[in-house]
């Protein structure tokens, strides 16, 4: 029996990453980011900070090309300075 894959490609792929808020946060999570989505579409990106300041959660939405591409980037995000959570 062949199971179905779960998504298909391309397709929208939203992430939420979490950490402190700071520039330096902010600029290494978009940077892994664009090295896996370099046609990231600025509009398709928000950030919200917690209720009394101390996190800030980075929230795309990306094409996603393939489930590869998807593990390759929550990989390299995991591993990125400063990243507490990933949803």
């Amino acid at each position: 029996m062949v199971s179905e894959p779960l998504l298909t490609f391309p397709t929208d792929y939203p992430i939420k990453v979490i950490g402190r808020p700071s520039d330096e946060f902010r600029a290494r999570v978009h940077a892994v980011v664009l090295r896996h989505v370099p046609l990231l579409d600025a509009e398709r990106v928000s950030e919200r900070l917690s209720g009394n300041g101390n996190f800030l959660s980075i929230s795309y939405t990306l094409i996603a090309e393939s489930r590869e591409q998807i593990e390759a980037l929550t990989a390299d995000l995991k591993a990125c300075e400063g990243v507490m959570m990933l949803i």
